[in-house]
């Protein structure tokens, strides 16, 4: 098994959404914000070779949105999924496998692109795994939520025919990767966990977004279950610590992954490193 660091770009999102109730006199030091109270966050995939499989772990924005839409959330930065890709020998034709930890357009915007009027399949070889229960709840989403499951990114993925679910919350998927669900960011949020080089690796998604987000109060304003959040966080971080897990965070701008350690404040970050010195 191989794994890469797949970057997309960057986007931005007020800084107070994304730390909740922590005073901007705490969070701008770990994550300074510009003057539209606006911080920067990464979009970072994570491609998984095992075999003749090859398995990208969400897909970024993509590229197909307004500039309207691109107006509020300032994509930018020179990384594109298809250079990232091709940086490691590969192009989108050669994924065979797209897990779509959620249906919010960061995480599922590059699933399909847009040629045309039409709405395609960006991974035209890839069988794109979701859930029936968070599927069901993007489908129906609730008014607070609906900005962030855009009908463009979801529908054509089943009219593709290309649409599979992961039935359970510990599927193993493909051999050495394994499905967990949470509840608190989103409906049935997946956090695939893989067993890689004798180690344990889990990707994040939203319910840590950054290694800024490891204190239990740092809970995103985005969340729909804050308290579940809390206590997904709080059992996630101790069993990380207790079984020296490494985090692989999605939207961290500089940290790809992490190790923890306990501290007297609680659990905090040890190491940071990227994923290509493992």
């Amino acid at each position: 098994m191989n794994l890469f660091t797949i970057n997309t770009g960057y986007f931005k999102l007020d800084g107070g959404a994304m730390f909740g109730v922590v005073p901007k006199s705490i969070w701008n030091k770990i994550n300074p914000a510009d003057e539209n109270n606006m911080c920067s966050w990464a979009l970072r995939s994570l491609l998984i070779q095992d075999g003749d499989r090859l398995t990208l772990i969400d897909t970024g924005m993509g590229n197909k949105q307004s500039e309207k839409f691109f107006g509020h959330y300032y994509l930018h930065g020179d990384d594109t999924l298809e250079k990232s890709l091709a940086t490691h020998g590969f192009t989108t034709d050669d994924i065979t496998d797209v897990i779509l930890t959620h249906l919010h357009f960061d995480h599922c915007g590059g699933a399909i692109i847009k040629e045309s009027e039409n709405y395609l399949p960006a991974f035209k070889n890839a069988t794109y795994w979701s859930n029936e229960r968070h599927w069901n709840w993007a489908l129906n989403p609730n008014d607070r939520e609906k900005a962030s499951f855009l009908k463009e990114n979801i529908l054509p993925i089943q009219e593709s025919g290309k649409l599979k679910f992961i039935e359970t919350s510990a599927n193993s998927f493909p051999p050495n990767i394994i499905i967990r669900q949470v509840f608190g960011h989103t409906e049935a949020m997946m956090l695939p966990q893989i067993n890689y080089k004798g180690k344990t690796i889990l990707y994040m998604a939203d319910l840590l977004p950054s290694a800024g987000h490891i204190p239990l109060p740092y809970v995103m304003g985005y969340d729909m279950f804050p308290a579940t959040t809390l206590s997904e966080k709080e059992s996630f971080l101790t069993e990380a610590l207790q079984n020296e897990y490494i985090l692989f965070f999605e939207h961290d701008l500089s940290i790809e992954c992490c190790t923890l350690q306990m501290t007297e404040k609680g659990i905090r970050l040890k190491d940071s490193f990227k994923l290509s010195d493992l």
